[in-house]
């Protein structure tokens, strides 16, 4: 059993890995839009190598594998949690992840095509919908039998918010460099 917890950790780690650096990624192949000509077609061409590479090299891998020993550890060897609460609540942030990921394989594809419909800030909070899901995950794995979820809401919102915080500031001494 520890090997197969050790092993859906690696590939939890590398998933998200994967997710944190293919946002990071789009967020430059978007900035990289508006150099000029000659530059935008050598980083553009540079960057969809790398997304792709990214994507199926490492992410999608990483996260079919954690979707297969997920439920393998569960059912063999954790059944009891299905009806505890922090369990329920954790399946529906990991559903939220699984969403965050297909919609990361959508901006991939239009990116992929030369279609841009986010902006680098849109982009950038995006890329904090990941950190946020992380940080519920592994609290609620962690403490478990702690039902203290109110103040567990509580520290997501306040996360949430200085994470938007952060990014409105860092977009403001952005703009006052340019």
């Amino acid at each position: 059993m520890l090997i197969l917890l050790s092993l859906h950790i690696i590939f939890i780690v590398t998933w998200f890995a994967g997710l944190f650096y293919i946002v990071r990624l789009f967020i430059y192949h978007r900035e990289a839009q508006d150099m000029p000509e000659a530059e935008k077609k050598i980083l553009s061409t540079q960057y969809k190598i790398m997304q792709r590479r990214l994507w199926f090299g490492i992410t999608w891998p990483s996260a079919i594998i954690t979707f297969i020993l997920g439920p393998w550890l569960w059912l063999w060897f954790f059944p009891q949690y299905i009806t505890q609460p922090f369990f329920i609540l954790k399946l529906a942030f990991v559903f939220a992840l699984a969403l965050y990921h297909l919609q990361c394989h959508s901006i991939y594809k239009q990116m992929q095509q030369d279609i841009f419909k986010k902006s680098s800030f849109s982009l950038r909070i995006w890329n904090e919908v990941a950190s946020i899901l992380l940080v519920a995950i592994v609290f609620l794995i962690v403490l478990k039998q702690n039902n203290e979820y109110v103040w567990y809401g509580i520290g997501l919102f306040l996360l949430a918010a200085a994470l938007f915080i952060g990014i409105n500031i860092y977009k403001k001494s952005r703009e006052g460099k340019e």
